[in-house]
């Protein structure tokens, strides 16, 4: 069973907080992964548009609703979708609904 830590943490220069709960540690990614986590941003939250380097992220979204923006293009995000940052690429993410945005998220190491 994998240590489970939850934290709080502010949202890149975005608005609100965010909590993430790991759900593997980084001894059990071995190198390969920077993060495998649950994400949970209430309403009127939001996670800045940041830069990938080295690593590469996927967000499946498991509840609620989010403007997704994807290399300065938005998009909008909701319960069962699936997006992808490339290595080198940008990405931010705003609940922009009425419940929490909730998504698993997996930083995957490219170097």
């Amino acid at each position: 069973m994998p240590i489970i830590e939850s934290n709080t943490v502010a949202a890149k220069k975005g608005k609100g907080e965010i909590f993430i709960t790991h759900l593997l540690t980084p001894a059990e990614m071995v190198g390969k992964c920077a993060m495998f986590a649950s994400v949970r941003i209430p309403p009127g939250a939001s996670l800045n548009p940041h830069q990938h380097v080295d690593n590469n992220e996927t967000y499946h979204i498991l509840q609620g609703k989010g403007r997704y923006v994807d290399n300065g293009e938005i998009y909008e995000v909701k319960a069962g979708d699936t997006t992808f940052c490339a290595d080198g690429d940008t990405h931010g993410i705003e609940n922009i609904g009425d419940d929490d945005l909730i998504f698993i998220a997996l930083i995957i190491n490219t170097k």
